[in-house]
């Protein structure tokens, strides 16, 4: 489900909200590696709870370093072409995490196709006159 989201101009303490992107309330399931240099340092799975251009919050199975590099993987809602399943994979940096959470500051991403949907149907049963008898 997609539905854009309007952040409120204040917060609770009265003070200005200081985000300029607009985020939207997408919920799909992620996985996240926590990177140290070129080693995998920390996996784990959660859902997206808001993403923007500039980021992503999403829940976590545990508190996630800030500062660490991160890499988020999740399906993309809307298919290419209205066939082909599509992948979103984004690089950045953990700024925020709570109990409820981690949010992370994109510094890149890229879309990935993940095959047509044609080849992801059922298989159809073959006609009797393939059917091999033994």
């Amino acid at each position: 489900m997609v539905t854009e989201t309007r952040e409120q101009q204040t917060v609770a303490n009265g003070q200005r909200e200081r985000r300029v992107k607009r985020r939207f309330e997408i919920a799909e399931e992620l996985n996240y590696k926590m990177l140290y240099g070129q080693r995998i340092a920390e996996t784990g799975s959660g859902k997206t709870l808001n993403i923007s251009s500039g980021g992503v919050r999403f829940t976590t199975e545990s508190t996630l370093t800030i500062g660490m590099p991160i890499e988020v993987s999740m399906g993309w809602p809307v298919l290419l072409n209205d066939s082909c399943p599509m992948k979103l994979v984004i690089y950045g940096c953990v700024i925020r995490c709570d109990e409820n959470g981690a949010a992370v500051a994109i510094e890149r991403y890229e879309f990935r196709t993940q095959g047509s949907r044609a080849f992801h149907q059922p298989g159809i049963p073959a006609p009797a006159e393939f059917l091999l008898l033994g």
